[in-house]
Order: structure tokens, then sequence, then C-alpha cells
């Protein structure tokens, strides 16, 4: 997840939009008829800037704000929505998020350089973990850790898990290998390889977009063969069996791989599209037969309190 500049977006959209459809064969279209009632488009709050997005336990859907502490809670079959007060001011906004089974949320504090653990319910902040990061940005669980992306930093954080995923202590593990780092917003999504061996991480931009498979013992990065494919405003990983699913938001596409087991390679499925809804998604959390993903709208460059924003779901391919 990266709320990079818009201008560097723009300079490398075009021609990856234009191989990744090539390469794609065709692009897949989001609209389609409905599979149940639940609604397939819903708003959050005016001025709420969302980011990531988190589902579970349950049919909740959590999502953090780039402008302030709080969190938004939705049910997904209604699509009504509750504000969830953390107590903590704007200067711990979140830019990632993931629930887990026991109802905590882990937060990527984005700016403020830190990790948090919240409870989903109640929004009581159980922890704060500063790590003295740059942009930490997104966060994917693994058995015994939670991992964070940095955007501006060669490293992840891996914050140390107990039986029920108590947060423990955070260490810093640096990127090598094949890893880039660029003078703008670099790393971005993360998720696991299909077999759990390692880590997937987005950087956008070595090679003018790649996603890298992380060693997590030692950090060691190497370039996964995607056939061609750029991921240059990859944002979002979202990883279902061995398909993985890519946001890549200023395209206003999903692009849709399928993985080796071990995550070394990958095939371009199809691109999802849906031009009357997607307004820079960013990020994907499934539930069910579906895929919700919040519509940052980064092409606002100075939200007010009432800028609209929604989420919007898609069928899964």
């Amino acid at each position: 997840m990266a709320f990079a500049h818009p201008s560097r977006r723009h300079l490398l959209t075009a021609t990856a939009a234009l191989s990744a459809a090539a390469l794609a064969g065709g692009t897949a279209h989001a609209a389609g008829t409905p599979r149940h009632p639940w609604p397939e488009q819903f708003p959050l709050p005016n001025g709420w800037q969302p980011e990531g997005i988190a589902i579970g336990p349950g049919p909740y859907a959590y999502f953090g704000s780039l402008g302030h502490a709080d969190l938004y809670q939705v049910h997904l079959p209604t699509g009504r929505g509750t504000r969830v007060r953390t107590g903590l001011d704007g200067t711990h906004p979140t830019v990632g998020l993931k629930s887990d089974r026991y109802g905590r949320l882990f937060l990527a504090g984005g700016p403020s350089g830190e990790l948090r653990t919240v409870d989903a319910r109640t929004g009581e902040v159980e922890r704060i973990v500063p790590v003295g990061g740059s942009f930490v940005n997104d966060v994917i669980l693994t058995p015994g850790a939670a991992w964070f992306t940095d955007s501006f930093t060669d490293a992840l954080y891996r914050l140390e898990l107990g039986a029920r995923n108590e947060p423990g202590e955070a260490r810093t593990v640096r990127l090598g290998g094949d890893w880039v780092q660029g003078d703008d917003f670099t790393a971005n999504g993360i998720e696991r390889t299909p077999d759990g061996s390692a880590l997937l991480v987005v950087n956008a931009f070595a090679g003018g977009g790649t996603l890298m498979r992380v060693d997590p013992r030692t950090g060691v990065a190497r370039a996964v063969d995607l056939g061609g494919a750029l991921l240059p405003n990859g944002d979002g990983l979202l990883l279902l069996g061995r398909t993985l699913y890519v946001v890549q938001q200023w395209q206003n596409a999903i692009d849709v791989f399928r993985l080796n087991s071990a995550g070394t390679r990958g095939s371009l499925i199809t691109r999802i599209q849906d031009p009357a809804r997607f307004r820079i998604p960013t990020t994907a959390a499934a539930w069910g037969d579906r895929i919700y993903l919040p519509n940052a709208r980064f092409d606002v460059e100075e939200p007010t309190p009432d800028t609209d924003y929604d989420v919007v779901a898609v069928d899964r391919v």
C-alpha cells in the first residue's frame, strides 16, 4: 500500500498498462450478475481517506485512515458501518492493516514510523511499537510473526507473536540480493508465497515495478519471474491459493497471476477493470466469492471533510 506522489505514478502507468493487458490477452470486467444480495458498493464516511482493508472475524471489514487514528467497521451483508474510536490523535494514521481470528488488528502506521495492535471491537490500543521507520506501509500475518514493509527504507519489520498472536518484540530485517531501493516509494504490498516458505513484496522501483520473493531469515530478495509483466503501480497483494491479486492503483486495475508453489514464477491470467466504479483502489481483502477494495482517490490532491469515499466488490477469478 502506498501514497506515492502522483507525478511519479503517472510517468510509469501508461506503458505498464498496455504491456500488462497484452500479456493477459484481454481483460476481465468486474460487472456481472450478483451471486448474493450483499451490496457490491457501499460508502465510507466523507473525508475518511482510506488506504487499507482487513476482513474478519466474521463478515466485517475494517478500514483505517491516512488522516486520523480511528477505524471504520462495516457489516458486509448490509454495507452499514460504525466508527471505532482508538483514542489516539492524528499523528497515528493507518495505512495497511490485517485482522486475526482473535479480533486483533495489526496496523501499519505510515509516517508515524510505528507498528500498532488494536482490539477490533473496542478500538482499545493494545501495543504501539516504534521502529523508527520512514513510512510503515503494509502488513501480513504469518505463523509466529507479523511482517511490515517500509516504503522509504530497504528493510522489513518482524513483530514476534505469541501463541494467541500476542505482540512481542520487533526487529528489523535488512533487504538485499536483487532489492533496489529508489528515492521515492519503493516497498509496498506484502504477502506469503503459496507454500509459506518466503514473503512476496512489491518493489515499485526495481526494473519498472517488480515482485520480489524475500527469504524471511536473511532478507535476501530475488525477482519473481512474471513473464515480463510490470508492477509500477503495484499496491496491495492478496493471495488465494496460488492465485495472486495485485492492485495496480493508478491503472484502476487488478492484475491476477497464477504462481508456482514456491512463488518464484507466475503468469498473468487476466486484468480486472471497472471504469465506472474504480477510483484508484489500493488494497484488497476477500470474503466468500468476493474481493473488496477501498477507493483511495489519490487523484484528489487536497481531500476535504466533504470528499466522498467508497468500497467496491468484484467477483473472485
